[in-house]
C-alpha cells in the first residue's frame, strides 16, 4: 500500500464503525471517539531470512468506551480495511502510556522475555 493516500477521517470513521459492528458490536453503543489521524506502526517482519522493520501507516480510530473507561482503536489501511484492532486498553494518565499488555508490539513481547523474529 505505499504510496496510496490514506481514507479521509470520515472515510476512516465509516470503515471502523462497520469492522466494530461485525467483531465487537458491544463497543459501538458507549464509543466516545477521542481522535482519527494517520498513525505509524513499526512491525517486524522475516524477508529473505533476515528480521528487519517495517513500518505500516494507516488511519487510526482512537476511542474509549464509556462502559467500562476501556480504551480501543481500529487502524484503517490505504486501501480501507482495517490493519489493526486493539480492545480493552488500561490507559494511565501519568506518565502517559498504557498499562495493558501490548501483545502485538515486538519492544513489548522482547522487554518481557518473549522471543521474537526467530522461526521455529
Amino acid at each position: 500500500m505505499a504510496g496510496k493516500p490514506l481514507p479521509s477521517r470520515e472515510r476512516t470513521e465509516a470503515v471502523a464503525r462497520d469492522f466494530l459492528k461485525t467483531y465487537a458490536p458491544d463497543l459501538l453503543p458507549r464509543m466516545e471517539i477521542h481522535w482519527i489521524d494517520a498513525h505509524d506502526e513499526p512491525i517486524r517482519v522475516q524477508r529473505d531470512s533476515r528480521t528487519e522493520t517495517v513500518t505500516l501507516t494507516g488511519m487510526k480510530v482512537k476511542a474509549r468506551n464509556l462502559a467500562d473507561g476501556r480504551w480501543f482503536w481500529v487502524i484503517v489501511g490505504a486501501d480501507e480495511r482495517p490493519m489493526v484492532f486493539e480492545r480493552d486498553i488500561v490507559w494511565i494518565t501519568f506518565p502517559g502510556r498504557r498499562k495493558t499488555e501490548k501483545w502485538l508490539h515486538d519492544a513489548w513481547l522482547k522487554e518481557h522475555g518473549h522471543a521474537i523474529g526467530k522461526s521455529a
